[in-house]
């Protein structure tokens, strides 16, 4: 049973749930120029995977790494999510603007959105995503079918990192960081489940 060490106030639970909190920061600081957000999250995931590693989980480690490596791939691939969730939204005001049929549209646009979250939100859960955002994609959306149970948490933890943002805003620059350590529990768990015989 792990103890606290010397002059530590708290256990090591809190030790981490501080540490998602002040990541959960920083991710949303990174997230504001929108397109940044799938590299940013992707970095959450990497360094909050350092902690089965015994590496340091804080913001300047954080920062440290997603300098290294924002590059021209990290950028389309925020552009090309951030014009996904624009024509989603699009499709949603045309469904609610009373067009015949919308009610179907409107469903079909929802199982296509949650569908292409979840792929993305688990590409940005792997290990992959820090250098070749091709090869992630690849391996959520395989992932994605195979463990739908993984699926189903990736997606209750969107719900309610969105909820906990929209009910309190001050929320919504912590929610990326409990969101990030979700993300990499379900990809530490199908890479464990994979790894069993």
């Amino acid at each position: 049973m792990p103890t606290r060490e010397a002059g530590e106030v708290f256990g090591p639970r809190m030790t981490l749930f501080a540490d998602v909190l002040s990541v959960g920061l920083a991710t949303a600081a990174a997230c504001l120029p929108l397109v940044t957000f799938p590299a940013a999250l992707s970095t959450a995931c990497a360094v909050l995977r350092g902690a089965g590693q015994d590496q340091p989980v804080t913001a300047g480690r954080y920062f440290a790494l997603l300098r290294r490596r924002l590059r021209a791939g990290d950028l389309v691939a925020g552009a090309v999510a951030l014009a996904g969730l624009l024509l989603f939204a699009a499709d949603l005001a045309l469904a609610g603007a009373g067009l015949p049929g919308a009610p179907l549209f409107a469903v079909t646009a929802a199982v296509i959105g949650a569908c292409a979250a979840v792929i993305g939100l688990r590409a940005c859960g792997r290990p992959e995503s820090l250098t070749d955002w091709g090869a992630a994609v690849r391996g959520a959306g395989r992932d994605a079918v195979a463990d739908v149970g993984g699926s189903g948490l990736v997606l209750l933890a969107l719900v309610t990192a969105a909820l906990c943002a929209w009910m309190m805003l001050p929320l919504a620059f912590l929610a990326p960081g409990p969101l990030a350590l979700a993300l990499t529990a379900v990809d530490v768990r199908r890479s464990a489940a994979v790894l069993l015989p």
